[in-house]
């Protein structure tokens, strides 16, 4: 069966060519024009990838996104935007957001971005990483549990949590984890890979057990 996606974007001309290319992949896409009418199709269909606009009519996307994550926090986002100031794309990313392309974008980079969410999905399937007696991290339901507390990471959150969890008191170099995660190391995936790991160091402050320090300027290390 194709995977779902969940494409929302006004520009008719531009979201013709979109939805038909994916559908040549093939995926089986959904094409919304409005924020609104992608939200009531989101809370009656299911979905495997979900693709936003950010300038929307009648809702936004940064809205859409934020509904959506508050009912399904494991379901990849990825903003498609003309926004292109940093602000915007972190804001993107700081509402659970997966990724962040902007226009134009090279639409087998989006296929591309688009197949790498799937993979994780299916890869994350019967793997579980324990960190330490009080943590523990299951890739299958992307879920971190911490001195009893479970919280349900995005696809994102998980992988960038599973590579440091795989190298444990190592210091993890920003661009070997940004290659590893994100497939590259330019300065926008750098912004995005430290408002994952701001996100994660929240997730992990109720157990003292465990901490991610920043090497200034170098990395990463996960002590534990």
């Amino acid at each position: 069966m194709p995977a779902r996606i969940l494409f929302v974007e006004d520009d008719v001309n531009l979201g013709f060519v979109i939805r038909d290319t994916l559908e040549n992949v093939p995926f089986a896409v959904t094409h919304c024009v409005n924020g609104a009418d992608a939200w009531a199709m989101f809370q009656a269909e299911p979905f495997d990838v979900c693709l936003l606009d950010v300038m929307l009519p009648q809702s936004d996307g940064f809205t859409l996104a934020r509904q959506i994550r508050a009912i399904n926090t494991q379901v990849p986002i990825l903003f498609l935007s003309a926004l292109s100031n940093k602000n915007d794309r972190l804001q993107g990313l700081r509402l659970g957001a997966d990724d962040y392309l902007t226009k134009p974008f090279s639409i087998e980079e989006l296929i591309l971005k688009i197949n790498v969410f799937l993979r994780r999905t299916a890869s994350s399937k019967d793997v579980n990483h324990p960190l330490v007696v009080s943590t523990t991290l299951n890739r299958q339901n992307l879920t971190l549990t911490s001195n009893g507390q479970t919280q349900t990471l995005t696809h994102r959150e998980a992988d960038v949590m599973a590579y440091l969890l795989d190298r444990p008191n190592v210091l993890v170099r920003r661009d070997e984890l940004l290659r590893a995660v994100w497939g590259d190391d330019d300065y926008f995936m750098g912004r995005s890979l430290d408002v994952f790991i701001s996100r994660l160091r929240k997730r992990l402050a109720n157990d003292p057990n465990i901490r991610i320090e920043n090497v200034h300027g170098v990395g990463f290390v996960l002590r534990q």
